[in-house]
């Protein structure tokens, strides 16, 4: 069957009608079905693909009046056009208008007149079928943009809360490559830990109006991020004025000890360049930062819509220790990130040093710098 062909149910108890309906239509191009009763149109229906009824009034059994008004009440038939063929009277056009009929013709129908009634509703109902079509198309439109917009919100999300504690450079990684999240799972690694904080700033921000302290927040926060995304680190958290960060996870980095100490003298440099401008403000800073290198247990810890990437085990102790008790512009080592970064860092021993939380004495150096070789600007290698 041709896309543009009309399909007409021609509904009459007489032979001899449908046979001329037939006649009149089928050399127009329109496709002919033929019902001898309401009942039986009423069963052909639902799976004939008729366009158009063209109904007889009076018939045996349920007339064409009842026959329309189920046809109104036959879901997904509720618009299906119907001509009703009656005789003259003005009484029956009525009643075929209050049963739902579109149009009406009379007996006997000029074969003009019917041609022209018929070819106007086919032409409305190819309109509806128009509409239908295009309404489903759009519901698929709009379902398949809805999944889109969810995954890609599920997206945004997701490196969302990835970029909250990975650097950027690993956040990439992740998108690019389309991997899991499932290596911030729970699991056990050797890291090397930087934690760094401002000597004088309980002081600072007791004396200080709410807004300068701010101030001076952003501006060290803001160095201190660069420098993080630069050797990229893990930002495990920062608390005020105190920043922890590792290295060697989530993912496996080489020399994590040598870039630990790298960042940190590049943290004091530009630290130290900040603070001649705080000074000039009137506020006295300083700045500690204490490494340490060990196992940890590390992963994703929080609850569902707020979630943090966190380190847990002695190293990170020892690292805050380390810092705590750091002289301003100092960089306190563990011996084991000393010894790991020899030919790299330039430092000094401090002696043993009592730790709170550690029932022995912790061997540290105190690192003043890079070797020659391996003075860097912050650009990893």
């Amino acid at each position: 069957m041709a896309d543009d062909e009309i399909t007409v149910l021609a509904v009459d108890d007489l032979p001899q009608n449908l046979r001329l309906l037939d006649a009149v239509l089928s050399p127009r191009g329109y496709r002919v079905l033929t019902a001898a009763s309401g009942e039986a149109a009423l069963e052909m229906l639902p799976t004939a693909g008729a366009d158009l009824v063209l109904l007889d009034v009076v018939m045996p059994g349920i007339d064409g009046y009842e026959v329309c008004r189920r046809i109104r009440r036959t879901p997904g038939l509720e618009f299906l056009p119907v001509v009703m063929i009656t005789a003259s009277g003005d009484q029956e056009k009525l009643h075929a208008i209050e049963a739902g009929a579109d149009d009406f013709v009379t007996k006997p129908f000029d074969q003009g007149e019917l041609l022209a009634r018929v070819a106007n509703l086919a032409r409305i109902k190819r309109y509806q079928d128009t509409i239908e079509r295009q309404a489903v198309e759009l519901a698929e439109w709009n379902g398949e943009l809805e999944a889109r917009v969810a995954a890609q919100v599920d997206e945004l999300e997701r490196v969302n809360r990835l970029r909250r504690f990975l650097p950027p450079q690993l956040v990439d990684l992740v998108i690019d490559t389309g991997e899991d999240e499932s290596f911030l799972g729970s699991h056990r690694r050797e890291i090397v830990v930087v934690f760094c904080d401002l000597r004088g700033f309980t002081a600072f921000a007791e004396s200080s109006e709410p807004e300068e302290v701010m101030g001076v927040l952003g501006e060290y926060h803001a160095a201190l991020g660069e420098l993080i995304d630069r050797f990229e680190g893990t930002l495990e958290r920062f608390t005020g004025d105190g920043l922890m960060v590792f290295f060697n996870d989530p993912v496996p980095c080489e020399d994590p000890a040598a870039r630990a100490v790298e960042m940190a003298v590049a943290m004091r440099d530009r630290v130290e360049e900040l603070a001649e401008g705080w000074s000039r403000r009137g506020s006295d800073l300083g700045f500690g930062v204490g490494v340490a290198q060990g196992y940890a247990t590390l992963g994703r810890i929080g609850f569902e819509g707020r979630s943090d990437y966190a380190a847990i085990g002695s190293v990170t102790n020892l690292a805050a220790r380390l810092c705590a008790v750091a002289a301003p512009s100092q960089i306190l080592v563990a011996q084991r990130v000393f010894g790991a970064t020899d030919g790299i860092a330039v430092g000094e021993p401090v002696g043993d040093l009592e730790l709170k939380g550690f029932s022995r004495p912790v061997r540290a150096y105190s690192v003043t710098g890079l070797a020659p070789a391996h003075e860097t600007s912050g650009e990893v290698e």
